[in-house]
């Protein structure tokens, strides 16, 4: 039956036993749904690609009056004309992907070549800061105003909260600039590979300022060097974990990473060359050549039986697993509170460089993954880089022993230590 639908006609229609119809005459395809219940739903149908199909525009009543669910419907069989099934289309955004499920997805199919290590701190960012923030909308419809909203969010401190992770474990999640920084890189990464899904067209993060971070500004200075030596003799002559400050210079010495330096084993070290070989660094395998100073070091360190790391842990066999505190009792005692461990490792790159190494040079002993120019010293050997090494190390030595000046340092003839 076709007839105008009008609200008088609409209001008057009654309900059967069971679903009952009325179509418009004045637009071919809309009309009226009356089910046995007595609800009325505006509805539009239309045939496309030789399938009938029906969708439903919304219930009588406020916001739906005739006049509107009219213009509805005369906008989508518009659609049907250029071939476009709207049908179809709201299915899609129903099942579009949320940001959850991009984070979901991500983990499980686009970090293939990442560490188990960076896989575990990016998992984390995700569930402490990007679903709690943007986690509700759709991978889609994500905007650049979105991204910087979420930004200065993290950096405001908006997510920061005490997660219970176990019986006797917490996570302190934090906000700040770097920790939203860091965010953004993830968030970019994510976004890339939604682009590789065809999830979206473009990369929302792309183009937005990030930021600016604390950066160490050249080479710590003696006097800086000489208080963190300062510091490290006293915390151990008060007892904290000899270990901990062992491994803390030991950064300072080398520019090693964090846990490269935590990662050492007796069996990587080549006392003999001074080289030191990690299988499982940052960047892949490194042949990394380290000072004199540095061999010193290590030489000095007893060795625990049933334990294959230089810097043990509490638990047997295992390493020494974290030196934050320790580090932070270092910097607080030395008077450089926001020096962070890492500028250990800037400081080491800065004090060659600045002492006329170069960047070249610096990047191989430290292993930076970006750098090709390891593959010119392949024919000459390490002696290059040993000389560097010891330079280095040496000079930092002795600005935390409180030397104005000092000899390169030579490794002492007996290295062997009875294990304890």
């Amino acid at each position: 039956m076709a007839v105008k639908l009008t609200k008088r006609i609409v209001d008057g229609a009654q309900p059967g036993e069971k679903d009952s119809f009325l179509f418009d005459s004045d637009v071919i395809g809309f009309g009226l749904k009356i089910t046995p219940a007595g609800r009325k739903v505006y509805l539009v149908q239309y045939r496309i690609q030789g399938t009938k199909k029906r969708l439903f525009i919304g219930v009588h009543g406020s916001p739906w009056t005739p006049d509107q669910a009219r213009l509805e419907a005369i906008r989508l069989l518009g659609l049907v004309a250029q071939g476009v099934d709207p049908a179809q289309e709201k299915q899609d955004l129903k099942n579009a992907e949320t940001m959850v499920q991009l984070c979901d997805m991500y983990f499980a199919e686009g970090v293939m070549t990442l560490k188990p290590r960076t896989i575990e701190v990016d998992r984390g960012r995700a569930e402490h800061h990007i679903k709690p923030l943007l986690g509700h909308i759709r991978v889609k419809d994500v905007t650049a105003g979105d991204v910087e909203r979420f930004m200065q969010a993290v950096a405001e401190g908006q997510t920061k909260c005490l997660k219970i992770t176990k019986p006797r474990g917490r996570s302190v999640v934090t906000g700040g600039k770097g920790v939203a920084n860091r965010c953004m890189a993830l968030l970019s990464g994510m976004f890339t590979f939604a682009m590789r899904r065809n999830m979206r067209s473009d990369n929302p993060v792309r183009g937005i300022k990030r930021f600016p971070e604390h950066k160490l500004g050249g080479r710590l200075t003696a006097e800086e060097l000489g208080r963190i030596g300062d510091a490290i003799r006293e915390l151990q002559e008060e007892g904290v974990n000899p270990n901990a400050l062992a491994a803390i210079r030991f950064i300072g010495l080398t520019g090693m990473r964090v846990s490269e330096a935590l990662g050492l084993t007796w069996q990587a070290v080549d006392f003999e060359t001074g080289v030191v070989h990690l299988s499982d660094s940052k960047t892949g395998q490194q042949n990394l050549q380290i000072g004199a100073p540095a061999l010193a070091l290590l030489a000095s360190l007893p060795r625990v039986a049933n334990n294959d790391y230089c810097f043990p842990g509490a638990l047997r066999g295992q390493p020494l697993t974290g030196i934050t505190r320790p580090w932070y009792a270092v910097r607080e005692r030395a008077g450089l509170h926001r020096l962070r461990l890492h500028d250990l490792r800037h400081g080491f790159v800065s004090q060659g460089v600045v002492g006329g190494l170069g960047l070249y040079t610096m990047g191989s002993l430290v292993g930076h993954k970006s750098q090709l120019t390891t593959q010119r010293y392949a024919h000459m050997g390490n002696d290059p880089l040993r000389i560097a090494a010891n330079r280095v190390s040496t000079e930092i030595a002795a600005a935390m022993d409180g030397a104005s000046n000092a000899d390169v340092v030579t490794l002492p003839a007996d290295r062997k230590v009875k294990a304890v």
